[in-house]
């Protein structure tokens, strides 16, 4: 009897290490042990079920060929486990056979830019704030994303001294120069737009209500934004503390659009065009743009102000038509300047002196087209950039700005609506204040302009002092306006406030400079 439970206890300390074994044929074991030990069958069988593990019962149920080690069927994913299935798509390059027919890396780091983007703030269709988790989302994928750019370097000079005094200099890495610039402005122009949209969590003075649910809504809503939900606001409008407040956040948005903006061309424009869109285009400027641009372009005295009141510019399809025709014709332009010997395939019928000059009235265009339309959709030569591009830093430069540049279109363009709801119910109401709109929007702009702070401020980077008058900082800029244009746009500076145009001329031009 002691012999049997003795050769028991040993066999159930064995198997309580032996996690994979058969449980069956350890059951079958005891039983030809027990068996042997003659007539105390049942006694034994006794002690045999009350000595026996509560893991060992679990074990001997399950299945010949189970883990003995229990997981969950459905847990969420983990950050880690997130982070490696994100960068496998973006190794494979969005080719998930792995046959090597993905796209490359910069483009699939652009489109994951794009589609995490559209994944957050596809929905942000009034102004409010995010959700916590959208939030922390938007925050933990950017920075896996933007942690590539930490490890795209570049050689600079460094000095290094000796343990015997001597200085001798050596080459260090250092984060590529554009990343390390415009990276961090890029950050601080997200945060600043998720702050703008925090801001309005407090808001009570107008409110949203469905298409099904307004009862006037040719009254609260313009027709160009149908799919939107109204905006609508008290009988009396809005007050004058709650309108300037708008009117400031409102500048502070478009200051925000304009770096992005700045960013986005800057970085564009050092993409190289690709052969496949040279290869595409006409035999000269003239047949790019028509007989009757090309006329308007290379007329005697131009107004690309007036140039742009002649176009049709009715929908986005005719404005982005007019884009992709003069930045066709630049290209050529461009190229016809830089042939050597004047030896060209296209011919050459006009001056060179001809060419720079329609060039930069092209360019002039182009800056204007961009300020009125900020949100239009790519040209046919960014497209066919960012498609050839190979370059990840500007893959991701070029990607983060854009959209930021589309995320704060939309937070202004939500803001324009609550101010045209506002402006609706003050010519409707009865009670008219005795400040007439225009006079509340000056008031508005100037304590917007005086007392609140500018992109500049936010951004550390210490143009100039807000305190050099408006006049001062029109001559500043007409000077540099005088060597690009033979005469400046009138509409351009009929729009900016001379902050903008500090931010503009001092972040990085928007489109290729002009020539002295």
């Amino acid at each position: 009897m002691v012999r049997t439970l003795t050769r028991l206890y040993s066999t159930q300390n064995v198997g309580s290490f032996r996690l994979f074994d058969n449980p069956m044929r350890h059951h079958h074991q005891q039983q030809q042990n027990t068996t042997a030990a003659g007539g105390n069958n049942e006694h034994v069988d006794d002690v045999d079920d009350n000595l026996q593990p509560s893991e060992d019962k679990s074990m001997g149920q399950q299945n010949i060929g189970e883990s003995a080690v229990e997981t969950p069927q459905e847990r969420p994913q983990t950050d880690m486990e997130q982070m490696k299935e994100r960068f496998s798509k973006l190794l494979l390059g969005e080719d998930m056979s792995g046959g090597g027919k993905g796209v490359p890396s910069a483009l699939a780091l652009s489109n994951a830019v794009t589609n995490l983007a559209a994944s957050v703030f596809g929905e942000q269709v009034k102004l409010g704030p995010m959700a916590p988790e959208t939030k922390a989302r938007w925050r933990k994928e950017m920075d896996w994303l933007l942690s590539v750019t930490d490890h795209i370097v570049e050689f600079v000079p460094s000095q290094q001294k000796t343990k015997n005094g001597t200085n001798m200099e050596i080459m260090v890495t250092r984060q590529r120069s554009d990343l390390l610039v415009n990276i961090p402005g890029l950050r601080k122009l997200d945060t600043m737009l998720i702050e703008t949209l925090d801001g309005f969590g407090q808001e009570k003075e107008f409110w949203y209500v469905s298409k099904d649910d307004d009862q006037e809504n040719e009254n609260g809503q313009r027709d160009d934004k149908w799919w939107h939900p109204t905006v609508k606001v008290p009988v009396n409008g809005l007050s004058e503390m709650s309108r300037r407040w708008l009117q400031c956040q409102k500048e502070s948005v478009n200051q925000v659009l304009k770096a992005a903006m700045a960013i986005n061309a800057e970085v564009l424009s050092e993409i190289e065009i690709p052969e496949s869109y040279i290869d595409s285009l006409p035999r000269n400027g003239r047949a790019s743009l028509g007989d009757s641009i090309y006329k308007g372009i290379t007329v005697d005295h131009f107004d690309p102000s007036q140039f742009l009141s002649t176009m049709d510019l009715s929908t986005e399809h005719k404005v982005l038509d007019l884009k992709n025709r003069i930045e066709a014709s630049i290209v050529i332009w461009k190229r016809k300047m830089h042939q050597k010997d004047g030896r060209s395939s296209w011919g050459s019928g006009v001056s060179l002196e001809k060419r720079e000059l329609f060039e930069e009235r092209a360019e002039t265009i182009l800056i204007l087209l961009k300020q009125r339309y900020p949100g239009l959709p790519q040209s046919s030569l960014d497209i066919s950039k960012l498609q050839d591009n190979r370059d990840v830093g500007h893959a991701i430069l070029e990607s983060y700005s854009r959209i930021l540049e589309s995320l704060a279109f939309n937070v202004m363009s939500r803001i324009e609506d609550v101010l045209h709801a506002d402006s609706l119910a003050q010519t409707s109401s009865p009670q008219k204040s005795e400040t007439s709109p225009s006079s509340s929007d000056e008031d508005a702009l100037r304590v917007s302009s005086s007392d609140t702070p500018t992109l500049s401020d936010f951004m550390g980077w210490g143009i100039a002092s807000r305190r050099r008058s408006s006049t001062d900082l029109e001559i500043y800029f007409k000077g540099d306006n005088d060597k690009k244009l033979a005469k400046p746009p009138v509409s351009s500076t009929q729009k900016k406030s001379p902050n903008l145009e500090k931010l503009e001329s001092l972040s990085g031009n928007r489109s290729p400079k002009g020539r002295d």
